[in-house]
C-alpha cells in the first residue's frame, strides 16, 4: 500500500476553512453566480450549468438548467457529469507523489516499467520516451482517439476494449517527432501512464486514486466512470464533433444507464464529478501543497502547446496560462461527447473556479473559443468582486 500522508486531512480543513476570506459572503456570490450562469445557458443554448468557486472560507455551488431536457429535470450542485482530460490532473498527481515516494522517477524511460511486455517493440517512439515525456505530451505518440480504428469500435466493441487494446491502435504508426522534440496532446501516452502506475504499485489505478486524494479530501461525488450507472448523472447532449459514427445523441437512456461505456477513457480521464469537488480538488492540487515545493516546480514548468498563442503551456497534467486579466493560471479541460468541463485556479489570489455543461453542442465545434469565454466570464465576476482585477 502507498504511504499516505496524514497531514493530508488537515491540510483540506485548512483550504477549506482558514480564516482569512478569498471569496465574497456566499448569499451575495451565490445571487451573482446564479444570475451570470443563466446568462450563460441562455447565450450558448445549453441545457444546464454548474459552477463552484473554492477560496480560503469554503466552497459555493450552484446550477441553473436542466440536467435532462426531456424530463424537465432541474440541475442541482449534486449533479454529477464526466469530468474527461480533467482526471489527468489526479493521474499527474498520482505520478508526482511516487517520484517524491522514490517508487519512480520522472525520467525514467518507460521501458523500465513496460519493456517486457510483447508489445513494447510496436509502440513508436518506445525506446525514446520518458514519464516525464508523457506527463507533458511530449512522446510523440499519436492520439488513439482521433484514428478511424478507433471510430470502428463504437458503438457495439467498446465494453469489451482494454487499456492494450486502445494503445495498439498505434502500433505501426509514424511517430508525429523524436520523443522530447515536441508537443502533442495524446490520451495514448496517459494509458501508459495508468500501466506504469499500476506496475510501480501492484495496485488498481481507481484504488490508488480513492485512499490517497478523493478520500482525504472528502470529494465524495467523485469516482471512477467505469460503469453505465453512474450516480446523479446528468443527461448529455452529443454533438457530431466528435467524428464518430454511431454514437448516440444523448448520453442515457430512459432508465439513467449510459447509451455508451465511459470505460474506454480509463486514465485518459475516467472520472465523473460534480464542479464542487473539481473545486475543491483544483484548489488543494493546483496550489502545490500536496506536494514538496521542488516537486511542485517541475509540474508548473511548462512549454508551449500552441503555435499561435505563446501564453499557453502545458506542465505535467496542467494546462498553463501564463497570462490572464488575473495572473496565471493553472487548470485542465475536460470534453467527452456530451459533456464539457473546466477547472482553473488562480495562484495569486488563492481561488479555483469550475464548471461543468451537460452537452458538447455549439461549444467544441464553434468558432469562437466558448470555453474560455465561460472562464473568463466567471473570473471576472468572482474576482472583480473581491478588488483584484489587473
Amino acid at each position: 500500500m502507498i504511504r499516505r500522508w496524514a497531514g493530508i486531512l488537515l491540510l483540506d480543513a485548512v483550504l477549506l476553512f482558514a480564516g482569512c476570506a478569498n471569496v465574497p459572503p456566499e448569499d451575495r456570490i451565490k445571487t451573482e453566480l446564479v444570475s451570470l450562469s443563466e446568462a450563460i445557458v441562455g447565450d450558448y443554448g445549453v441545457p444546464g450549468i454548474t459552477v463552484a468557486v473554492a477560496g480560503s472560507d469554503g466552497v459555493t455551488s450552484i446550477a441553473v438548467g436542466l440536467s435532462n431536457r426531456e424530463a424537465q429535470t432541474p440541475m442541482v450542485p449534486e449533479t454529477t457529469m464526466l469530468a474527461a482530460s480533467i482526471g489527468k490532473t489526479f493521474v499527474a498527481a498520482t505520478v508526482l507523489r511516487f517520484s517524491e515516494e522514490k517508487l519512480l522517477d520522472l525520467d525514467d524511460p518507460i521501458s523500465r516499467w513496460l519493456g517486457a511486455e510483447a508489445w513494447f517493440d510496436q509502440l513508436p517512439n518506445g525506446d525514446g520516451i520518458t514519464i516525464r515525456h508523457l506527463l507533458q505530451h511530449r512522446s510523440g505518440l499519436p492520439d488513439h482517439v482521433h484514428m478511424a480504428a478507433f471510430g470502428a469500435l463504437w458503438p457495439d466493441m467498446i465494453e469489451d476494449v482494454s487499456p492494450e487494446n486502445l494503445i495498439a491502435l498505434t502500433f505501426g504508426a509514424e511517430p508525429i517527432f523524436p520523443a522530447g522534440s515536441g508537443w502533442s496532446y495524446t490520451d495514448t501516452g496517459y494509458l501508459l501512464l495508468g500501466l506504469i502506475i499500476e506496475r510501480v504499485s501492484s495496485e488498481r489505478y481507481e484504488d490508488i486514486v480513492q485512499v490517497e486524494f478523493l478520500d482525504p479530501l472528502a470529494l465524495s461525488s467523485t469516482g471512477p466512470s467505469n460503469r453505465k450507472d453512474l450516480p446523479g448523472l446528468a443527461r448529455g447532449y452529443v454533438s457530431g464533433a466528435s467524428g464518430l459514427a454511431g454514437l448516440p445523441p444523448r448520453t442515457t437512456d430512459d432508465a439513467g444507464l449510459m447509451t455508451w461505456h465511459p470505460a474506454i477513457e480509463w486514465t485518459g480521464g475516467g472520472l465523473y464529478s460534480t464542479s464542487h469537488d473539481l473545486a475543491v480538488w483544483g484548489r488543494a492540487f493546483l496550489s502545490g501543497k500536496l506536494f514538496e515545493a521542488e516537486t511542485f516546480a517541475q509540474a508548473i514548468d511548462g512549454i508551449s502547446s500552441s503555435s499561435t498563442d505563446l501564453t499557453s503551456l502545458y506542465g505535467l497534467g496542467i494546462a498553463i496560462r501564463s497570462e490572464s486579466r488575473f495572473g496565471p493560471a493553472y487548470g485542465h479541460r475536460g470534453w467527452i461527447p456530451g459533456y464539457v468541463s473546466s477547472l482553473q485556479y488562480y495562484p495569486d489570489h488563492d481561488i479555483a473556479i469550475a464548471f461543468q455543461i451537460n452537452t458538447d453542442i455549439g461549444i467544441v465545434d464553434a468558432e469562437r473559443p466558448i470555453v474560455l469565454d465561460i472562464e473568463e466570464r466567471l473570473a471576472g465576476l468572482l474576482l472583480t468582486m473581491k478588488g483584484v482585477e489587473r
